[in-house]
C-alpha cells in the first residue's frame, strides 16, 4: 500500500474542494453581508428609498440565515452537503434577481428574505458543518483554509462591484452576479461536494479525543451553551464595530478621509491573523484560538476607548481577534463534541451568532444615539471583557471533563 501516495492524494483533494469552496464563499459574502457598502448608496440615489431601508436588507437577511440555522444542520446531517449548499447559489441568484427588479422598497426587503435563505444554506456556519462531515477531526486546516479565502471578500466584491454599477448601474450589476451564482458557483460546488453524506470513520458515538466517552450530559450542555454564547458575544460585538466603525474614530477626533483609510486595515488584519493560525494552529487546542480572540477583541476596544495614541496598532489588534473568532466558530465546536454531531450542532450554534449579528446593528445605532460614541465604545469593552471570563469558563469546563478520564 502506497500510503504517501495516498496521502498526496488526500492533500490535492482537499486544497481543491477548499480551493472551490474558497472562491464560493468570496462571491456569496461579496453579494450579501458586503452588499450594502458600495450598492447602497446608488440605490438609494436612484430609487429615492431611504438609507435605512436599503441597508436593513443585510439586517433581514441574517435575521432570516438565524431562523433558519438549525434546519439546514439537520438537513447537511441527513442528506449531506450537497444539496444545501447547490440550493445556496439558486437561492442567492434568485435573490439577487429579485433585488435587481425591486419597484419598491417592499419588493426589495422581501428579495433579502430570499438572500437571506442562501445566506443560512451558503455562508460560513453550513460550509464549515460540510468540511466537518467530509473530513471529520482533520477539517480544522480545511475551515482555516476557508476563512482566508473569506477574508478577501470585500478585497475582491468591492471594487468590482463599483466598476459593474459605474459600467452598468446597480441593477445590472445584481443580474451579473446573479449569473455569477449560477455560472460559477453553483458548478464549482456540485463539483467538490458528495451526493450522499460521506460516512464517518466511527459510529455515532465516537467521541473526539481530548473528551472522554462517558462525558455527563450535563456539563455537555453547559459547554455547548458556553461555546454559542461565546460565538455569539464575538460576531455581535464585530457586526456593532464594522458598521459603526467610522461613527466611532470620528467621535475620537478622526477626520472621515483618514478614518477610510484606517478601516483599510481591518481586512489585512483578519488576514493575517488567520494566516497565523494556519501555520501554527495544529499545535494547540481550537479553545486557544478563541481565548485569543476575546482577548484581542477586548484589548483592540479598550485601546480604542481610552484613547490610544497608536490608532494602526489599535486596529490591527481587534481586527486580528475578530479575524480569528471567525476560524474558532468552527474548530472549537468541531473538535468539542466531534464529527459526528458537528452539522446538527453547527446549525444550533449558528442559530443565535447569527441572529445576534442581524439585531446588533441597529441595537449599536441606538446606544450611539442615546449614550454617545465614546460611552457606545466603554459598552461594548465591557461585553468584550464578559466574553473573556466566559471563554475562560468554557476552559475551565474543558479541563474538568478532561480529568475524569480514565
Amino acid at each position: 500500500m502506497n500510503t504517501s501516495s495516498d496521502a498526496q492524494k488526500g492533500e490535492l483533494d482537499r486544497r481543491l474542494v477548499v480551493s472551490a469552496l474558497g472562491v464560493v464563499q468570496i462571491l456569496a459574502w461579496g453579494t450579501s453581508f458586503y452588499f450594502p457598502a458600495v450598492f447602497a448608496a446608488p440605490i438609494v440615489a436612484n430609487t429615492g428609498w431611504s438609507l435605512g431601508i436599503v441597508v436593513s436588507g443585510t439586517s433581514i437577511g441574517l435575521l432570516v440565515a438565524g431562523l433558519i440555522s438549525p434546519e439546514v444542520g439537520r438537513l447537511i446531517d441527513r442528506h449531506g452537503a450537497r444539496p444545501v449548499l447547490a440550493a445556496s447559489s439558486l437561492l442567492f441568484s434568485a435573490g439577487l434577481i429579485g433585488i435587481g427588479t425591486a419597484p419598491s422598497a417592499a419588493v426589495y426587503l422581501a428579495a433579502w428574505v430570499v438572500v437571506g435563505l442562501g445566506m443560512g444554506t451558503g455562508l460560513y456556519d453550513a460550509v464549515f458543518a460540510a468540511l466537518g462531515q467530509r473530513y471529520g477531526h482533520e477539517a480544522r486546516g480545511p475551515i482555516t483554509n476557508l476563512t482566508l479565502f473569506g477574508g478577501f471578500a470585500s478585497t475582491v466584491c468591492w471594487p468590482l462591484s463599483a466598476l459593474l454599477i459605474e459600467q452598468t448601474g446597480w441593477r445590472a450589476a445584481c443580474f451579473i452576479y446573479a449569473a455569477l451564482h449560477l455560472c460559477l458557483a453553483l458548478p464549482l460546488q456540485l463539483a467538490v461536494t458528495a451526493k450522499r453524506p460521506i460516512s464517518q470513520r466511527a459510529g455515532r458515538n465516537e467521541q473526539v479525543r481530548d473528551m472522554p466517552a462517558s462525558a455527563p450530559i450535563k456539563n455537555e450542555q453547559a459547554l455547548f451553551i458556553l461555546v454559542a454564547t461565546v460565538l455569539s458575544f464575538a460576531a455581535g460585538i464585530g457586526s456593532i464595530v464594522i458598521v459603526h466603525f467610522m461613527t466611532f474614530l470620528q467621535a475620537k477626533g478622526i477626520a472621515e478621509v483618514a478614518a477610510v483609510s484606517y478601516g483599510t486595515l481591518f481586512g489585512p488584519a483578519q488576514v493575517g491573523a488567520r494566516v497565523i493560525e494556519r501555520l501554527f494552529g495544529a499545535r494547540y487546542h481550537p479553545v486557544w484560538t478563541m481565548i485569543a480572540c476575546c482577548i484581542l477583541m477586548a484589548l483592540g476596544l479598550g485601546l480604542l476607548a481610552a484613547g490610544f495614541p497608536f490608532l494602526v496598532l489599535t486596529i490591527l489588534i481587534y481586527g486580528a481577534g475578530y479575524g480569528i473568532s471567525w476560524i474558532g466558530r468552527g474548530t472549537l465546536p468541531l473538535t468539542l463534541f466531534g464529527p459526528v454531531r458537528f452539522p446538527r450542532l453547527m446549525g444550533k450554534i449558528a442559530f443565535p451568532s447569527l441572529i445576534v449579528q442581524a439585531l446588533a446593528p441597529p441595537a449599536g445605532a441606538i446606544m450611539i444615539e442615546r449614550l454617545g460614541a465614546d460611552a457606545t465604545i466603554g459598552l461594548l469593552t465591557g461585553f468584550a471583557l464578559i466574553n473573556v471570563v466566559l471563554i475562560g469558563a468554557v476552559l475551565m469546563l474543558y479541563r474538568a471533563q478532561r480529568s475524569t478520564e480514565p
